[in-house]
């Protein structure tokens, strides 16, 4: 469901707007995608931040798991 409203933006805002609009788009087209681009990648930043204090919190035990398995590895 699409919702009206109404912004005020900068006028250069809107000439990098303008720019940013790709052929057959208009600019509310063009600010949902973009929108939706921008929060879509906060998202994933968000997520892999938590990946990564997951990874770092369980870092020295992965490590030792690592080791272990590389001993086991013969010279070719």
């Amino acid at each position: 469901m699409k919702l009206k409203t109404s912004i005020t933006l900068s006028e250069d805002i809107v000439k990098r707007l303008d720019r940013a609009t790709r052929r057959g788009e208009n600019r509310s087209q063009a600010i949902e995608r973009l929108l939706r681009e921008r929060l879509e990648a906060e998202a994933r930043r968000a997520a892999d931040s938590k990946d990564l204090a997951l990874i770092d919190e369980h870092a020295a035990e992965l490590n030792a798991e690592a080791e272990d398995v590389l001993a086991y590895q013969t010279e070719l």
